[in-house]
């Protein structure tokens, strides 16, 4: 649970602490007074997005800090290897926002990146803010739900079911590169092998190129080369007077064309190795490393349609794996879905909505990211009314109503985790209003619960309560949290109810609703279905 809120430079909050026990803790205060900046810094030790412009005007920087008592030895042990300490038997989270746009996350006295704060938190705290009663008419977050509520049953095979859906997703990928690549592979392939059969043919040795340029360079002296051809032509004719035979000559002949031979040898050779070096490399040495390369890309080539049936056989695998997982989570959703309904239509009751009909249908689609269900959360408020997609039928005060129930019955099973709810009562008054208060004070008998509210008919009802003040000293709005004594709480419930000016009826009435809150938190018992998760 949270213990300590401290906020510095937030938005229009200059500088205010909440100090936060166990029950439901109500935050109030006039419209712009800042109240949201509270679940605003909540949200930033949750890892959120780090906004510059949240940071108020005329400062540097704006700081959010959080004490948490913590007692869940995984939770403990995660934050000895994030580098952090614990203060006592509490975790100091804070986050820093600058007005440039930097951001700065602490754990426990050590730095870290927010992320690591936010796998931390969202084990601790969850918020519910407006953003979530629009999200409600989604029928993804309405699988979310439904999945949450599960729990093991659900999420379990879930787990393994979204594995093999990546593998398969990736499977399916490389195979349609694989068969689009078929042609070019093909030609590739041919121009691979060719290229290695020419230079198999030419047979080129390392530095081969080199060795014979250096020695063309020595034989094309033109001096040396006429010297050759004279000798030969002396030898061939022989000297009047020496004697030795024809064959005698013939050999020194022979020796002296040797070099003139060799020269053409050469150069016969090089215009070899010059088509290759035109095609595969400027080198010799190049020319062989293209070959050594060009034989691993061909043998990579040619395992191409092995690969494709290794895909193809893994694919119908992962087809009967994943068409085994969605039939159990379908089964697993369905039975959920039931109870789920039931216990929801309950609270509705509860609030003020006893003929609201609500229930989440499910029907079967193809395979996807998530199963093979399309989930449905259908509603009727009135009696003999057609179920239809919520976000299709429900009033803004309705859909309050909702999204309170469904969060009531999803939170029994939440233990030490605080609930944070941003104007949850948004559209609703009067009676209803009460009935929401009730339901969040029987919640908070089971976990830390922070309601921000502009309706005494909830507020009413909190252990502690909050009032965001505002200040203007003529330049700057500024705004502080203060505590209501539990003497002014009257007072403070009548100018919310009132809006100008409180009176003494008003005072009456708001000490009448105070009365009847503490006689019902008093009273409250949790339902049994509370108890049994």
């Amino acid at each position: 649970m949270i213990t300590e809120l401290r906020i510095a430079d937030l938005g229009v909050i200059k500088d205010a602490t909440i100090g936060l026990h166990p029950g439901l803790t109500v935050v109030t205060g006039e419209t712009g007074a800042g109240k949201t900046m509270i679940v605003s810094g909540l949200g930033l030790l949750l890892g959120g997005r780090a906004d510059p412009r949240s940071v108020r005007r005329g400062s540097e920087r704006a700081r959010v800090e959080g004490r948490f008592r913590i007692e869940n030895p995984e939770l403990l042990q995660r934050v000895s290897e994030a580098g952090g300490e614990m203060d006592d038997d509490e975790l100091i989270l804070a986050r820093h926002v600058t007005a440039g746009g930097r951001s700065r996350a602490y754990l426990g006295g050590a730095q870290v990146p927010a992320s690591a704060c936010a796998q931390l938190t969202s084990e601790l705290v969850r918020i519910y803010g407006q953003a979530e009663q629009e999200r409600l008419t989604e029928a993804d977050r309405q699988r979310q739900l439904l999945d949450r509520f599960a729990g093991a049953a659900v999420l379990e095979p879930l787990a393994s079911y979204c594995a093999f859906w990546s593998e398969d997703h990736a499977a399916r990928t490389e195979l349609a590169e694989l068969r689009a690549a078929a042609q070019s592979r093909a030609r590739e392939i041919d121009l691979l092998t060719f290229g290695l059969e020419e230079i198999e043919r030419i047979g080129p040795g390392p530095t081969e190129d080199v060795e014979l340029a250096a020695e063309a360079a020595r034989l094309q002296s033109a001096d040396d080369l006429r010297e050759s051809a004279q000798s030969a032509v002396n030898a061939l004719a022989g000297p009047d007077d020496e004697a030795g035979g024809a064959l005698a000559m013939l050999y020194a002949a022979r020796k002296a064309f040797e070099s003139a031979g060799r020269l053409e040898q050469i150069a016969e050779r090089r215009a070899q190795l010059s088509t290759l070096t035109r095609k595969y490399g400027s080198t010799c040495d190049e020319v062989l490393q293209w070959a050594a390369d060009s034989a691993v890309r061909l043998t990579q080539l040619g395992q191409g349609d092995e690969r494709i049936a290794v895909l193809t056989e893994r694919l119908e695998q992962l087809s009967t794996e994943l068409t085994s997982l969605a039939a159990q989570i379908s089964a697993a959703r369905s039975e959920a879905a039931t109870r789920f309904s039931e216990l929801v239509r309950s609270e509705l009751a509860a609030l003020a909505m006893p003929h609201a009909q609500l229930s989440f249908e499910l029907a079967s689609a193809d395979l996807g990211p998530w199963g093979a269900d399309r989930v449905d959360l259908v509603f009727a408020a009135n009696p003999g009314s057609e179920l239809r997609s919520l976000g299709r039928v429900a009033s803004g005060g309705e859909l309050s109503r909702v999204r309170l129930a469904l969060e009531v019955v999803l939170a029994a099973d939440q233990d030490a985790i605080t609930l944070v709810f941003d104007e949850i009562d948004a559209g609703v008054g009067g009676k209803v209003a009460v009935e929401v208060g009730r339901r969040l004070a029987r919640l908070s008998q089971h976990t830390q619960v922070v309601v921000v509210t502009h309706l005494a008919q909830v507020a009413a009802f909190a252990d502690r309560h909050y009032v965001v003040v505002k200040a203007d000293d003529g330049q700057v709005t500024t705004s502080g949290v203060v505590a209501v004594a539990e003497e002014d709480r009257a007072v403070e419930l009548a100018r919310m109810m009132a809006g100008l000016d409180t009176t003494e009826s008003a005072v009456a009435h708001a000490s009448e609703l105070v009365e009847v809150a503490a006689a019902a938190r008093a009273s409250a018992i949790a339902p049994r279905w509370m108890e049994d998760r």
